[in-house]
């Protein structure tokens, strides 16, 4: 339901209503609601839409780059601060929820068994293994070295250890600078994938329900306000 819908043709219903009942009150309650109603409404709209010939319409698009800069700045202002990272590294349970198994997953460790293999070749032992089909014959123990090898690696990232050593490395203070540098770089990304009409519509949505009790609430008091100025009258 539009609230800003319903309450202009409420108070514009209450303007015909005293029109034609010839009643000055609900006249004039009518007409200072919607009045109210109308003037909150032309408020909220200018917020998001910039209206020919009105100054300062359209405020939230056209401060679209001054928009991004703050959320920049809040983010890394108030969220990624130096005591901030640092809190989390000191808590107990901070780095164990760092889960490394998926990206060690990912990893492609063929090269490590194809540089294991060219070690064993170049080693005192490559003659002997010649004689039993060369490097070829350690082939089937590719897949099987790759699964033991993430599984190793998996192991040690859950260690307490790892997580100890890891966490020392990243307070150091120049490894701290830089984790804060690449954590702009990846904020100042993702609002440059941002456009004027996506902010628009994100803010839209954001507040646009409770902004409509602007509009209720301007109706109401205007009708107040006319019922005042029509009992004075009276």
């Amino acid at each position: 339901m539009n609230k800003s819908l319903v309450t202009n043709l409420l108070a514009a219903a209450l303007v015909v209503v005293g029109y034609l009942m010839h009643s000055a009150i609900v006249l004039n309650v009518g007409l200072f609601a919607l009045s109210g109603a109308i003037t909150n409404w032309v408020a909220v709209y200018m917020l998001f839409e910039k209206v020919p010939g009105l100054y300062g319409s359209g405020v939230v698009p056209s401060r679209f780059e001054e928009f991004k800069a703050g959320i920049a700045h809040l983010m890394m202002k108030q969220f990624f601060t130096t005591e901030n990272i640092e809190r989390f590294l000191s808590e107990k349970e901070g780095l164990s929820k760092i889960d490394l198994a998926p990206v060690i997953e990912k990893v492609d460790l063929a090269p490590s068994f194809d540089a294991l293999i060219s070690t064993v070749a170049q080693s005192s032992i490559g003659g002997m293994l010649s004689m039993f089909g060369g490097t070829d014959a350690l082939l089937p123990l590719k897949e099987p070295f790759i699964v033991k090898m993430k599984a190793s690696l998996v192991e040690m990232a859950q260690s307490d250890a790892f997580h100890e050593l890891l966490k020392q490395e990243i307070e150091q203070p120049n490894v701290m600078a830089d984790l804060q540098t690449k954590i702009a770089n990846i904020v100042e990304q993702r609002l440059n994938e941002l456009t004027p009409q996506m902010v628009k519509q994100i803010v839209q949505d954001m507040i646009q329900t409770h902004l409509g009790w602007l509009v209720i609430w301007g109706g109401v008091f205007g009708g107040l306000i006319g019922l005042v100025a029509a009992l004075i009258q009276g």
